[in-house]
């Protein structure tokens, strides 16, 4: 096997640090984002959304989209669960997660993307070319704001976002904060559950070696 990667952008470090918590290891291949390589007719074969991660099977087989391989790498190497061990924990790891892309990580990406003047016809990732939209600079910010009022509220009384051990969840909401951070919407004071949170988890090796 091996994996289609970009270290440092949000998505393959959302992996990495996935990857890192179960010790997993595949060699690499880099598609440089900022030379376009995700959008060559051969990376396409791959990857039908143009981006990365990809994980490239022994049979030739790809998948792409990082919640695709971290299920795919959950079923091979179930330990430690990242996605829940129990019912419970699978839908709550699932319901956060998501909670977390949606109002977290694509509020900054709206406002990430639909700003730079290096995003002209790039406003979503894909195969497709879209217009920036700028009205949605200021929208991604008041959603960003509101994401993190949502989780400093969630952690008042909790370690972890989905129930009592280190998810998928923690992960997605991690890169999201410091995808936010990085584009200029940093987490408000008094926010002093959501600033431990982070602290801790900024602490946890696998993060630490994919910062």
């Amino acid at each position: 096997m091996k994996l289609y990667d970009y270290p440092g952008v949000p998505n393959p470090r959302r992996l990495n640090i996935f990857m890192a918590e179960k010790g997993i290891k595949f060699p690499r291949i880099e598609v440089d984002l900022l030379k376009g390589e995700q959008l060559t007719a051969d990376f396409r074969l791959k990857s039908p959304n143009c981006d990365v991660p990809v994980l490239e099977l022994d049979d030739g087989t790809c998948i792409s989209q990082t919640n695709a391989i971290a299920r795919y790498l959950e079923a091979r190497h179930p330990e430690p669960p990242l996605f829940g061990a129990t019912d419970q924990e699978i839908g709550l790891v699932e319901m956060w997660n998501q909670i977390c892309f949606t109002n977290g990580f694509q509020a900054v990406a709206d406002l990430f993307r639909n700003g730079p003047d290096w995003f002209d016809g790039r406003a979503l990732v894909g195969p497709h070319n879209y217009d920036k939209i700028p009205a949605l600079v200021e929208r991604g910010r008041q959603r960003i704001m509101n994401f993190y009022d949502d989780l400093n509220q969630h952690l008042a009384h909790r370690s972890y976002l989905a129930g009592n051990n280190f998810s998928m969840a923690d992960i997605t909401a991690l890169v999201t904060i410091d995808f936010a951070e990085w584009a200029g919407v940093a987490m408000p004071d008094g926010h002093e559950h959501l600033h431990l949170w982070h602290q801790q988890i900024s602490q946890r090796p696998s993060v630490v070696a994919n910062s």
